[in-house]
């Protein structure tokens, strides 16, 4: 054979081998075999079934084995399944992340701008606290942003409380499936503790968690934020001596006085039964809560509705929880791995995933937030059309940020901020005293 037709040969084999990696989702001998998963355990009863259907699907298509686990929040199992997976490096192929974890494990992922960069280029940009989250300082993805788990959590309402003892017509300002009106522009912080105190009053006090998991810290988060009240800013300046942390702190002291007494020791699972039972006239969640209340409390059900949470001096804040699906550098099956979150990441599919969670999870995809579930569910009808922020009204923001990430989850997984208003209003410290404790605290992280 001639060194030339040699030459042709090598560059025939390389052009095709390019291919093969730009092109990682074709089917090949190298796709096959076997693909582990472990799944975030969803709140929304029913949730799983679908995702495992459009796993196993394409598993079918594909001729992969998929073993999939579903692993609860509740105890921080999922948090310590992820630990436990990265210091033996073995374990699922694919994993869910609560907010930080990608971050926080990112020597140990899989870079995954092959998937992402196609999605963006197909289906517009995701949302800004997302990717903030799935990059790592060299600015590859690391992570995706999961469609199963990832919420907003804004004000689940009742609305027959809010109109007979507060005077509030919820729908007069959050219609059914259409836009908010101009008397949604009152709906402010303001607003919210006036009517939290008639609702007291009346004997259904509002119920705001200010304990220290993820429900409580992603809305007080929300609430700092839309007074501008940030602890440390995008440099790491600590910042937290201000008159917007002041201003939160003495506004926290006239809410809390018009909750229940437990609100301090409420964890994830505490306001949805607080709401179901029929007491409670509001509480921030997704629309997990709804879901449950339907189904063993009917007639609380029929009464809830989610809205846009109250505006502040800088604007409105969502609170935002994403998951991430992460691939561990150490996968077995990276290309399956690949193929199949690409598969799960298309419009139809995170519709029927959106759809079976009755509207619960939000995509990161901002183009993929008009869905017809969000229009359907009921009753009440319309009762989560405003859950999904929409038309730029409300910034989605995950708690601890503007700060650098590693300052950020220590403010986060600390839950800073609520034992700030815990010291403040339950502990009678002075607010100096207060702030000062702030300081030291984040002075600590920054020096981690």
């Amino acid at each position: 054979m001639s060194k030339a037709s040699s030459r042709r040969k090598l560059l025939k084999a390389g052009a095709a081998a390019s291919v093969a990696l730009a092109f990682p989702y074709i089917r090949t001998s190298h796709a096959a075999g076997a693909l582990t998963i472990g799944f975030w355990d969803h709140w929304v009863p029913g949730a799983n079934d679908t995702l495992t259907k459009l796993c196993m699907d394409w598993g079918k298509k594909e001729k992969v084995d998929v073993k999939i686990d579903y692993i609860t929040s509740q105890g921080n199992k999922n948090m310590l399944t992820i630990t436990a997976e990265a210091q033996a490096r073995s374990g699922h192929d694919i994993l869910a992340h609560p907010a930080w974890y990608a971050l926080t494990y990112q020597k140990q992922l899989e870079p995954l701008d092959d998937v992402m960069n196609p999605l963006i280029k197909k289906y517009g940009k995701v949302a800004p606290a997302a990717e903030f989250l799935c990059k790592a300082k060299g600015n590859h993805w690391i992570a995706v942003p999961a469609v199963t788990g990832t919420q907003v959590k804004p004000p689940c309402v009742r609305l027959d409380l809010f109109k007979q003892h507060a005077g509030i017509d919820i729908q007069a300002m959050y219609p059914v499936n259409k836009p908010a009106t101009k008397e949604a522009d009152n709906w402010n912080w303001d607003t919210l503790v006036v009517a939290a105190e008639k609702l007291f009053k009346a004997g259904s006090p509002i119920g705001l968690g200010l304990g220290q998991t993820t429900d409580s810290i992603d809305t007080i988060g929300a609430m700092f934020a839309s007074y501008g009240a940030d602890l440390v800013d995008a440099k790491g300046n600590i910042t937290v001596k201000t008159d917007a942390v002041k201003h939160v702190l003495e506004y926290s002291k006239r809410l809390v006085k018009v909750m229940p007494n437990d609100v301090f020791a409420w964890d994830d699972a505490s306001n949805n039964k607080y709401i179901i039972s029929g007491q409670g006239s509001m509480i921030m969640n997704p629309p997990s809560a709804y879901a449950v209340a339907k189904r063993d409390n009917p007639k609380v059900a029929e009464h809830l509705y989610t809205i846009e949470m109250p505006r502040g001096p800088k604007g409105r804040y969502a609170p935002f929880l994403p998951f991430l699906w992460a691939v561990w550098g150490f996968s077995k099956n990276k290309s399956a791995a690949k193929s199949l979150l690409t598969d799960l990441l298309q419009r139809e599919n995170v519709e029927k995933i959106v759809t079976a969670s009755i509207g619960y999870d939000i995509p990161s995809f901002e183009s993929m937030r008009n869905f017809k579930i969000w229009e359907e569910v009921a009753p009440p009808k319309g009762a989560v059309y405003h859950y999904p922020p929409r038309d730029g009204r409300q910034i989605v923001h995950m708690a601890g940020s503007p700060a650098p990430a590693s300052i950020a989850q220590q403010m986060y997984t600390q839950s800073i901020m609520t034992k700030m208003i815990a010291k403040y209003t339950q502990g009678g410290e002075p607010m100096d005293k207060v702030l000062s404790w702030a300081s030291s605290e984040l002075e600590g992280y920054s020096r981690a």
